[in-house]
């Protein structure tokens, strides 16, 4: 369901990148990068945050980053708090494994983080734990209207 909801919305805003569904699993940066051939900085993590007023956000990180949580509070006025695994689904429209910056239920805002510019394309998943597809960060952004921050470790 989350896949076709992605593929509608792709199809919606004439984004014209094509979902890549995978035989295996990839839904974590070392699956992912092994079942696409890629180096696992390359994945773009979805991360589902909620803020402090209950909102649900999407921060975007390159895979191999980490939540610098200074950062994080100075940007959002927060702790990081990461949603649990039942609320994921209900609050994203993905499941667990799947979650992307694609087809959000209302209200759900987009965040790219800075860590994403060190690649000229990334991998971010598309609605399920066996899908992926390829963006350069300038594709990325019109995609998905997203607001950069530097929300993460510097390496």
């Amino acid at each position: 369901m989350s896949y076709e909801r992605v593929k509608k919305y792709f199809y919606e805003h004439n984004i014209p990148n094509e979902i890549i569904v995978l035989e295996e699993s990839s839904a974590t940066v070392d699956l992912a990068a092994k079942a696409l051939g890629r180096e696992p900085g390359e994945i773009a993590k979805s991360l589902a945050l909620k803020l402090k007023d209950g909102s649900v956000i999407i921060v975007v990180v390159c895979g191999t980053a980490r939540i610098d949580n200074r950062k994080y509070k100075d940007t959002f006025h927060c702790k990081a708090q990461m949603l649990k695994a039942e609320e994921t689904l209900l609050e994203t429209g993905h499941p667990v494994g799947g979650v992307c910056p694609f087809a959000l239920p209302e209200g759900v805002k987009v965040y790219l983080d800075e860590s994403l510019k060190k690649y000229d394309a990334v991998y971010p998943a598309a609605g399920t734990a066996n899908s992926a597809v390829r963006f350069t960060i300038e594709e990325l952004e019109k995609a998905t209207s997203g607001t950069w921050v530097h929300v993460t470790q510097d390496s």
